[in-house]
């Protein structure tokens, strides 16, 4: 082939997998159905049983694929498929998605009318009726003190108890966010090449929040644009979903490494104390429901949050 007739992606698709083949296998089949715009795609199976490394080889061998034979985590495999890139634009793309209606061909065509845009996010569904609510603030120690207390659920309409994910705006309208959710986003390769790669400090979870906080950091904003639809099928994620505990402790220690990072020692001996005065609470509330009522529910919330203050006391983890 004359390497003059080759024509360079518009964008290339990182989509990491984990023990995710059958939404895998949906989601590659919607952006090829639904992208017109020069595309690579790229799947980095971070050691997957079910099968994907098989299945991506059979039926769609044009893809891409990086196959590792261990758990590298979300930012490490993300950045294996960076580096393998070749597009103008990076978009990092869940496993567990359905891109609709061209989705991203109208990201790229609004991000190149806007070279302010460090990072973009679409519009998500749960359903085909239902959004899912995306983006949220910066996950600083007074909005984990927020999470933790429960209080956006209480006063959803505040600005200030619903900051940390938003919880007054309906996803209906553009807006520039602190953090786009990690499903979908859309980056610049320009922007990649200024703020450099995800921080694999990072096992899973977080990373999106400290990747957005580097590209604010240099100058571009973060936006949501509703303007291009997909829908997430797994609204916790399939990969994370099949270990829940385990799972609820990598999210609590990436936001203490974020923390640590943004805030210092007094950040995390406050966003410490936090955790551990919420989860302490916790236990003892489920437990007692739980004792008293009979309820599974509340005993496995107790349990949950015994597990939690095992790991914030001790540094314990789970391996279930």
């Amino acid at each position: 082939m004359n390497e003059s007739n080759i024509v360079e992606p518009d964008v290339s698709i990182v989509v990491v997998n984990w023990n995710a083949k059958d939404f895998l296998q949906n989601c590659i089949r919607s952006i090829i159905q639904e992208t017109e715009k020069p595309h690579e795609i790229i799947i980095v199976d971070n050691a997957s049983g079910d099968g994907t490394v098989q299945m991506v080889g059979t039926e769609f061998p044009d893809v891409a694929l990086i196959a590792n034979d261990k758990n590298l985590g979300f930012a490490a495999a993300n950045n294996q498929g960076i580096r393998a890139s070749s597009g103008r634009y990076l978009l990092l793309l869940n496993p567990d998605t359905i891109v609709l209606d061209g989705a991203i061909d109208k990201m790229i065509d609004w991000c190149d009318r806007h070279p302010e845009v460090g990072c973009a996010g679409c519009q998500v569904f749960e359903t085909e009726t239902v959004v899912q609510r995306t983006c949220f603030s910066d996950p600083s120690p007074l909005n984990t003190l927020l999470v933790e207390t429960g209080l956006p659920s209480l006063f959803p309409k505040s600005h200030f108890f619903g900051a940390p994910a938003y919880s007054w705006w309906d996803r209906m309208s553009e807006k520039a966010v602190d953090v786009v959710s990690g499903m979908f986003m859309l980056i610049p390769r320009s922007v990649f090449d200024q703020v450099g790669l995800l921080d694999e400090s990072f096992f899973i979870y977080a990373e999106e929040a400290d990747l957005c906080r580097r590209i604010r950091q240099a100058g571009f904003l973060c936006v949501f644009n509703p303007i291009a639809r997909i829908i997430h099928l797994e609204g916790g994620g399939k990969s994370t979903s099949q270990i829940k505990p385990k799972m609820h402790i990598e999210q609590q220690k990436s936001i203490m490494i974020y923390i640590k990072k943004y805030y210092g020692f007094s950040g995390v001996v406050m966003t410490r104390v936090i955790y551990v005065s919420s989860k302490f609470f916790r236990l003892c509330l489920f437990g007692s429901i739980a004792k008293v009522f009979g309820n599974g529910k509340m005993k496995a919330r107790s349990k949950l949050a015994g597990i939690s203050l095992a790991f914030h006391l001790f540094g314990l983890e789970t391996d279930q």
